[in-house]
């Protein structure tokens, strides 16, 4: 077991800080109950489960496993350490602003775990969310290895690539994975340790963003959606998100919009487009209820 009190500079929530990781309320690599946050992760050194819990003004972390002393050592940017959100300035949109002002503890999360973020986002490709998380759940659950310590009951670590490139054809269309995504998870899981590298890139950008698309079948959303999560990319916009543009759209100006337009909108903050996309998140807005949605897809059989 390892431990640590990390104090941060600023104020962190931690529901909204790791909001993005969460997938649905059976994931079972994340957990939240009374006594905080629960997180299971594949580590360079095997696997680890980590709880993180307010101790006072700071958050206590507690690790066990293999992986522990690595998921300690993760928490300042796991929590938005080096994540700077002073040089963002929406002082002229009231919304934003406000968004801004009452969420202090927003931060942009950095996981450094390239290939489990990627698998993540890869399985959400052209998909609803309910069969994502469906896909997700089923996989790890029956692939993943239990979760080291005093884990709650059905926590499950992310399986290694390895393991990835062992999952049958037949195993994959049960979890409603159609045979595109589970070749893309294929090719990804050859070059998982060559994604992992991309952390040396810093928090995003070019480099990263080339080097996750060079990968038959990741796209810009997969690339976006994964440099988010673990490089704590503060741009990388979701272009291609079925509901994105139309929630920007209506947040910022009162209308729809498409990916065109969402870029525009977002445009007077270059470099920090993720931010934006944050605090519209973080503020609590959703779009009205009216308008087609996207059709539940059944690959089990296919």
């Amino acid at each position: 077991m390892e431990s640590t009190l990390y104090a941060p500079a600023e104020p962190v929530s931690l529901s909204l800080t790791l909001r993005p990781l969460r997938r649905g309320a059976f994931d079972p690599t994340f957990r939240s109950d009374p006594s905080g946050v629960w997180r299971t992760l594949r580590t360079p050194l095997g696997a680890a489960t980590l709880h993180l819990e307010r101790a006072g003004e700071g958050i206590r972390a507690t690790a066990w496993g293999p992986g522990a002393e690595w998921a300690i050592a993760g928490v300042p940017e796991l929590l938005g350490a080096g994540d700077h959100w002073g040089e963002l300035d929406v002082s002229a949109n009231a919304f934003l602003a406000d968004s801004l002002r009452r969420n202090p503890g927003l931060r942009l999360l950095r996981t450094r775990q390239v290939f489990e973020m990627l698998l993540a986002a890869i399985l959400e490709q052209k998909v609803t969310g309910k069969e994502a998380r469906h896909s997700w759940r089923v996989l790890i659950t029956k692939y993943g290895e239990p979760a080291p310590g005093p884990a709650p009951e059905g926590m499950r670590v992310f399986p290694s690539a390895e393991t990835w490139r062992r999952v049958p054809s037949w195993e994959w269309h049960r979890a409603g994975v159609g045979p595109d995504r589970s070749a893309t998870v294929m090719r990804a899981a050859v070059v998982a340790a060559s994604l992992e590298r991309t952390l040396d890139h810093g928090r995003g950008g070019p480099l990263v963003e080339r080097a996750l698309r060079s990968i038959a079948g990741v796209g810009v959303w997969t690339s976006a959606e994964t440099a988010q999560r673990a490089h704590g990319d503060p741009d990388a916009p979701s272009v291609g998100d079925y509901h994105l543009p139309s929630v920007v759209g209506w947040a910022l100006i009162g209308k729809p919009v498409d990916d065109d337009g969402m870029l525009e909108l977002l445009s007077p903050w270059p470099g920090q487009r993720q931010r934006i996309m944050r605090l519209i998140e973080s503020s609590g807005f959703a779009k009205p209820r009216f308008g087609p949605r996207m059709t539940v897809q059944d690959h089990r059989d296919h």
